[in-house]
């Protein structure tokens, strides 16, 4: 089987001091009823910033202004597919979401939901970097 790279920009939107989280629909192929922050591929052609900005749009409704990178991961999904996401602190100044039909629920997370909401693999990256330790959550 062909390998092939995914390459994926992510959001932790900032909200009143907490971040948006969105739970996969149940039969998603590939992380299937997980939660996850909002984002997704870069299409040929579009630089980071514009593609973060369009999946975030299209998934939420929401319109963000991206603050900084936060941090880059990498990881297998198969023997064949390896993803590489960018992972962006994005702003907006509204809590209203409008969910795309990837997800099925969204919440607005302080840190210890955060903690039990999010999977093992993001829960390290997020401790790697030091993530939670540099925003003002509740």
């Amino acid at each position: 089987m062909k390998k092939i790279i995914i390459n994926a920009m992510k959001a932790m939107i900032l909200y009143n001091k907490k971040v948006l989280i969105v739970k996969r629909t149940d039969n998603n192929r590939i992380g299937g009823g997980t939660w996850e922050f909002a984002g997704g591929k870069l299409e040929f052609g579009e630089d980071l910033i514009s593609g973060l900005k369009r999946e975030i749009l299209e998934e939420t409704g929401l319109e963000v202004t991206v603050d900084r990178l936060l941090f880059a991961t990498t990881f297998q999904t198969h023997e064949y597919r390896q993803v590489v996401i960018i992972n962006y602190l994005c702003k907006c100044n509204t809590d209203k979401v409008i969910l795309s039909e990837e997800h099925t629920e969204y919440v607005w997370a302080d840190k210890e939901l955060l903690k039990k909401r999010l999977g093992k693999r993001m829960l390290k990256d997020l401790d790697d970097n030091k993530v939670l330790e540099q925003l003002e959550l509740e």
